[in-house]
């Protein structure tokens, strides 16, 4: 077993499964564990950011919320790839539609993340990371989505540190084909890139940031996005067979 970390204390020697889903909401982490998981058992509970881990069609799946916004995600998965052998993290959230190209409902995934953070200068680079998706995880998600004919587009993300924004500048970022904001996945990709793991963010768009303004409530965000849920455990299956990596120091 890992040892614990200061945002991690493992509750069950069962710990976590290869991939981590990971929305931003306890809550919806809790409903993900008990729709669909066999046998879902507690791993995490400090701050009552709740991690699960069961099975998933035989395989061992995880899933944990991330909080929201950029600094937390980069902790969360900093700790799950660094210490706990976590090969694979699929952000599941929600996001603002900034393309008249996606509708509320519809799936999004991140074939990059644009962003307006200062997370990556952490790593004194003379210069912009452009942080990326995993090709495979992206390959498999496409294939499950083929399949399932779900409503679902690949393009980049604008990953932004602010939610209420006096410039509504987010939607300003449409003109360089960025579909959707969201507040978590160019630091879920900095990360994964920086230690050498894999990471895709999938999110169902909640929301229309252009006229006319459209917005679900917390509960349909909650409980209702269960394609996008059923998207990232059938991708959990087809990625399980992956190599392993260690993480890069």
């Amino acid at each position: 077993m890992a040892e614990n970390t200061p945002h991690i204390k493992l509750l069950d020697e069962i710990g976590f499964g290869k991939t981590v889903l990971m929305p931003g909401d306890p809550l919806r982490a809790k409903f993900i564990a008990e729709t669909f998981l066999e046998n879902p058992v507690l791993v995490n509970g400090v701050r009552g950011v709740n991690g699960y881990t069961g099975y998933y069609k035989g395989v061992k799946v995880s899933v944990m919320a991330s909080g929201m916004g950029m600094p937390s995600m980069g902790i969360y998965c900093y700790e799950l790839f660094k210490f706990f052998d976590v090969q694979n993290i699929i952000r599941i959230g929600s996001a603002g539609s900034i393309s008249p190209d996606c509708n509320v409902r519809d799936i999004v995934a991140g074939i990059g993340a644009c962003t307006n953070s200062a997370f990556s200068q952490q790593y004194g680079l003379d210069g912009t990371v452009a942080p990326v998706c995993n090709f495979e995880m992206l390959s498999a998600a496409k294939e499950v989505a083929d399949e399932k004919k779900y409503n679902f587009k690949i393009g980049s993300l604008y990953s932004s540190d602010t939610f209420y924004d006096d410039t509504r500048a987010s939607v300003d970022w449409a003109k360089v084909g960025c579909l959707a904001v969201e507040m978590e996945a160019a630091a879920l990709y900095t990360t994964a890139l920086r230690l050498g793991k894999r990471a895709l963010a999938i999110c169902t768009i909640s929301d229309l940031c252009y006229e006319p303004f459209t917005s679900l409530d917390a509960d349909e965000r909650q409980n209702s996005f269960t394609d996008m849920m059923t998207l990232a455990l059938e991708t959990a299956v087809k990625i399980d067979s992956l190599p392993h990596l260690e993480p890069k120091e």
